[in-house]
C-alpha cells in the first residue's frame, strides 16, 4: 500500500491517489512490451499525422467522406496520447502514482474520444448509405452545413453523456486499496476500489455501453445491410464491385473496432480467472485502431492512395 492515504476529519482513511500497477500477473516482465507498444504510438502518431497533411494538401479530397476521415484521426491521435506517455511512464520509469483528479480526467477523455469514435463510423456508414443509395440527392443532402450540424451534434452528444462517468466515479470514497491492477483508469478499476456502493456507476457504464455505443453499432450495420441490398440490385458488375470497394475500408475498421468492443465485454466475465486478458486487450483495444485505420484507408483508396504519392513526389 502506498503512503498516500491521509487520514480525514471523520477519522477515515481516505486516499489521495491511486498507483497504476501495470499488466496484472506479469509485473516483473511487463516493461518487454513498451518497445512494441511505443512502435506502434509512433506509427498511430505518423500515420495520422499524415492523413490529415494529404486530405488538407489535395484539394480532391476535400469531400465529406474525408473531412470525417479527417476528424476520426484527430480522435485516434487523442486517445492514443492520452494513455500511451502514462503507460510508458509506468513500464520505463516505473511512476505509477496518479492523483485522483488527473485520474478522473483521463477516464473522461478515454471515454469521450472512444464514444467519438463510435459516431464517427456512424457518420462514414451514414454518408455512404446516402451515396449509394441515393446518389442523386447526395450533393444536396449532405452539404457543408449538414456536416458541420452532424459533427457539432456528436460532440456534443459524446461530451456531455461522458461527464457522468467521471462525476459519479468522483463521488465514490475510496478508503482502503488504492492499487488499480492496469495500466490506465479504466471505470470498472478504479470503482471497485470504492468503499461504498456502486451500483449507480456500473448501472451508468452499462447504459452508455448498450445505449450509445451500441445503437451506433445497430445503426451502422442497419447502413450497410441496406447498401448491401441495393449494391446487390444493380445491373452493372462494374458499379457493383466501385460500390463495394468504397464501403469495404470502412466495414473492415467497422468490425475491428465493435468485434474488439464486444471481446472486451466477454473478457470481463473471465477476469476473475485471468485478470491479464481484459487488460491488455482493454490496453490494445485503444491503440491498434489508430496504427491500423490509416493503414487500410491508404491501402484499399485510391484517391487517397494518390494524394499520399503526390504529397511525397512519387507521382
Amino acid at each position: 500500500m502506498d503512503t498516500s492515504i491521509s487520514l480525514t476529519n471523520s477519522s477515515s482513511l481516505q486516499i489521495s491517489q491511486f498507483i497504476l500497477m501495470g499488466l496484472p500477473g506479469i509485473h516483473e516482465w511487463q516493461h518487454w512490451l513498451s518497445l512494441p507498444l511505443a512502435l506502434l504510438y509512433l506509427l498511430a502518431l505518423a500515420a495520422n499525422i499524415l492523413i490529415l497533411i494529404t486530405i488538407q494538401h489535395e484539394s480532391t479530397l476535400h469531400e465529406p467522406m474525408y473531412h470525417l476521415l479527417s476528424i476520426l484521426a484527430v480522435v485516434d491521435i487523442g486517445l492514443a496520447s492520452t494513455i500511451m506517455p502514462k503507460i510508458m511512464a509506468i513500464f520505463w520509469s516505473d511512476a505509477k502514482a496518479i492523483s485522483l483528479p488527473e485520474c478522473f480526467v483521463q477516464m473522461y477523455v478515454i471515454h469521450c474520444f472512444f464514444c467519438m469514435e463510435s459516431g464517427i463510423f456512424l457518420c462514414m456508414a451514414v454518408d455512404r448509405y446516402i451515396a449509394i443509395c441515393h446518389p442523386l440527392r447526395y450533393p444536396t443532402i449532405v452539404t457543408e452545413a449538414f456536416m458541420v450540424k452532424v459533427i457539432g451534434f456528436m460532440v456534443l452528444r459524446n461530451s456531455l453523456f461522458t461527464i457522468p462517468v467521471p462525476v459519479l466515479a468522483s463521488q465514490r470514497l475510496y478508503c482502503s486499496k488504492n492499487e488499480i491492477d492496469h495500466c490506465l483508469c479504466s471505470n470498472l478499476g478504479v470503482i471497485s476500489l470504492a468503499c461504498d456502493d456502486i451500483t449507480v456507476n456500473k448501472f451508468y457504464q452499462l447504459m452508455l455501453a448498450w445505449v450509445l455505443v451500441g445503437s451506433d453499432m445497430a445503426l451502422v450495420f442497419s447502413s450497410y445491410a441496406l447498401i448491401l441490398h441495393t449494391v446487390l440490385r444493380l445491373n452493372s458488375a462494374e458499379a457493383m464491385s466501385k460500390a463495394l470497394s468504397t464501403c469495404s475500408s470502412h466495414l473492415i475498421l467497422i468490425f475491428f473496432f465493435y468485434t474488439g468492443i464486444i471481446v472486451l465485454s466477454v473478457t470481463h466475465l473471465v477476469e476473475e480467472k485471468i485478470p491479464l486478458i481484459p487488460v491488455l486487450l482493454n490496453v490494445l483495444h485503444n491503440v491498434i485502431p489508430p496504427a491500423l485505420n490509416p493503414m487500410v484507408y491508404a491501402l484499399r483508396m485510391h484517391e487517397l492512395r494518390r494524394g499520399f504519392q503526390r504529397l511525397c513526389g512519387w507521382v
